[in-house]
C-alpha cells in the first residue's frame, strides 16, 4: 500500500472488502467534511478521491466511531 494511492470509492471498496460502496458512501454524506479535514479524502470535481493509508488510519483513530446521531461530530 503507498502512502500516496488515491482510490475512488469503488477502487477502494474492491481494495478492502472491510467496507462496503453503500456504507462507504453513507459515511461520507455524514461524515466526508470530517474526513476531508483529516486528509482522509481529497475532491476532484464531483468526485471523492480516498487516500487509503490517511483514511485506515483515521478509522483506526477513530475517526469512524459515530458515523450520525447522537454523538457524531
Amino acid at each position: 500500500m503507498s502512502e500516496n494511492t488515491l482510490l475512488t470509492v469503488s477502487q477502494f471498496t474492491q481494495r478492502n472488502p472491510a467496507f462496503s460502496n453503500g456504507g462507504l458512501r453513507s459515511l461520507l454524506f455524514y461524515r466526508g467534511d470530517d474526513a476531508l479535514k483529516a486528509g482522509a479524502i481529497c475532491r476532484f470535481g464531483k468526485r471523492i478521491l480516498i487516500d487509503e493509508a490517511r483514511f485506515l488510519e483515521w478509522v483506526r483513530e477513530g475517526g469512524t466511531a459515530v458515523i450520525r446521531g447522537k454523538g457524531a461530530a
